[in-house]
């Protein structure tokens, strides 16, 4: 039996060692024990006891996707950097503009059709700040065309079994759009590992933390642990909640052809979710903390769909 700590190494080498015949688990780092006067740290110090915990079974394994959902998951995060690359060229670009007090005065949005007509007609008296102007520009169209490629790939991955019926089903809700719900489905990979909303809540670390002693209880901000990504895309659809109820025409295209049992469960999730964020802004919540708890209650609603699918495919499977 073997085991290691997730790092560079990724899925690589547990799959070698399996197909030798043998056993092999991957350990969350940070769920590792670690004595608190312990300050020395050394490779054969961290061998020994990883092999100890490992033999008292007091390690958390980390659940592996297979080869596909390794590579779908991939290029999933791949739209994700190049994201933030196009995010990081207008910024830059930006920035440019403001040093040479350039302002746009003919909209209040930035990156729209008049906008990018605005762009294309600046001219520059000195030429080496148009040589950088133009190569700024130049970078944001082509981190756009990367984008918008890489989003076309994943639409097509998306339209396919055993992605589509997740997906559709999770596009009913609000907020929730194709390419938010191939995220939430490719980096949930294998939903039976969470039997309960909570432990999916706590997956994607939107649970407080706490640090309670004796009869004190103590809370604090939520543990942002595990999947990153999810917890992202969720926080993000969760602030869509704070418009009254309704569907508008992006959301009755994506519901035509879903289960009524599930477009019935959006509709109860926008009353709710709406209702929950107008009492905690009521009650003086601060705005990002109000949006916080509406996104782990939206899991909730989130692992009742996803769910229902891994029992009904177990089902259909059987």
């Amino acid at each position: 039996m073997f085991c290691y700590e997730a790092g560079p190494c990724g899925y690589a080498l547990q799959r070698h060692i399996e197909k030798e015949g043998a056993v092999c688990d991957i350990i969350a780092p940070s769920l590792i024990p670690r004595k608190p006067g312990e300050r020395i740290k050394t490779d054969r110090r961290d061998a020994q006891k990883l092999a100890e915990y490992f033999k008292a079974g007091s390690l958390t394994r980390v659940h592996p996707p297979d080869e596909d959902q390794e590579a779908v998951r991939d290029l999933c995060r791949c739209r994700e950097v190049a994201l933030g690359t196009l995010g990081r060229h207008r910024h830059q670009l930006g920035k440019l503009l403001l040093r040479r007090d350039i302002r746009f005065e003919v909209g209040k949005r930035p990156w729209t059709q008049k906008h990018r007509q605005w762009l294309h007609g600046l001219q520059f008296d000195n030429p080496i700040d148009q040589i950088m102007f133009d190569d700024y520009l130049l970078a944001i169209e082509q981190a756009e065309e990367r984008v918008w490629g890489l989003e076309q790939h994943l639409m097509e991955v998306a339209s396919r079994e055993p992605f589509a019926e997740p997906i559709g089903w999770l596009s009913c809700f609000r907020g929730i759009s194709t390419l938010t719900a191939f995220t939430i489905v490719v980096e949930l990979h294998d939903f039976w590992r969470f039997p309960s909303p909570e432990r999916l809540m706590a997956f994607v670390g939107l649970i407080p933390s706490e640090h309670s002693s004796g009869d004190h209880r103590r809370q604090g901000a939520i543990t942002k642990t595990g999947n990153s990504h999810v917890r992202r895309v969720v926080v993000e659809a969760a602030h869509h909640y704070r418009h009254k109820p309704g569907v508008n025409k992006h959301q009755r295209e994506r519901r035509q052809g879903q289960p009524p049992w599930v477009v019935a469960l959006a509709d109860q999730a926008q009353r709710r979710l709406h209702r929950r964020y107008s009492r905690l802004l009521a009650r003086g919540k601060p705005y990002n903390v109000a949006t916080v708890a509406v996104a782990r209650e939206f899991i909730g609603f989130i692992w009742e769909v996803l769910y229902t699918h891994a029992t009904r495919s177990l089902e259909a499977a059987n």
